[in-house]
């Protein structure tokens, strides 16, 4: 006779804590007057570039920090660093996403008294991040136009979750088999609300209204 087995979902104990921890995180941060952006895309996409990018246009408006994660390296962290803000380097050693507890690391490292606007870089994937809650107040996904039209078909969580999107390296277009309509409709069909900005990293094109759009975020009441 086959005994009776007991199962115990372990990945359900870890996102429900850790879906705790971010709310409480989350909760923090608004006491603070801190507004976090969780960026996440595919590795290569421009999310580094974005985000100095976006430092450009809004460090008159706002006092910023970043909290880079990765892998392995502080490359990303150094180049933001470059741009004269905070910047924190996560290296999670074979983690493929943060969790609320690594952000948490992440916030102990910065003073933040002198923050107002805070941008997280996940890990690159679009697959993992999409599953852990960081404590964000935004979650951006990031596609680069080499990467294809099809993502949207790929891998529909992030699509559907997203609070915005962000269309990067617009200027290869005309090198590159990426129809950008069929990527709106794609897109579209799985989240018919969020807002999507076409933008170049590299000419600056379209970048000035992302950053329009977010200054008006961060200064709405946190949700």
């Amino acid at each position: 006779m086959m005994s009776d087995v007991t199962l115990i979902n372990i990945k359900e104990e870890i996102l429900a804590e850790n879906k705790g921890r971010a709310t409480k995180l989350r909760a923090g941060l608004d006491d603070k007057g801190i507004f976090l952006v969780n960026f996440m895309s595919s590795p290569g996409s421009g999310k580094t570039s974005l985000i100095v990018r976006t430092i450009e246009q809004l460090r008159d408006q706002f006092r910023i920090a970043v909290i880079e994660g990765d892998v392995d390296s502080a490359v990303d962290a150094e180049r933001v660093a470059e741009e004269g803000v905070p910047a924190v380097q996560i290296k999670t050693g074979g983690s493929c996403h943060l969790t609320a507890a690594m952000v948490e690391k992440g916030l102990d490292a910065l003073s933040l008294e002198s923050l107002d606007l805070l941008f997280l870089e996940n890990i690159g994937n679009l697959i993992c991040p999409v599953g852990s809650d960081t404590g964000a107040h935004l979650n951006v996904a990031l596609l680069s136009v080499p990467e294809g039209d099809d993502k949207p078909l790929k891998y529909p969580k992030i699509f559907k979750t997203a609070d915005a999107f962000i269309v990067n390296k617009t200027d290869v277009l005309d090198y590159f088999d990426f129809d950008l309509e069929s990527f709106k409709r794609r897109m579209r069909r799985l989240n018919p609300e969020a807002p999507l900005f076409e933008v170049s990293c590299k000419t600056g094109e379209g970048v000035d209204l992302w950053s329009r759009w977010l200054r008006g975020r961060v200064r709405a009441p946190a949700s």
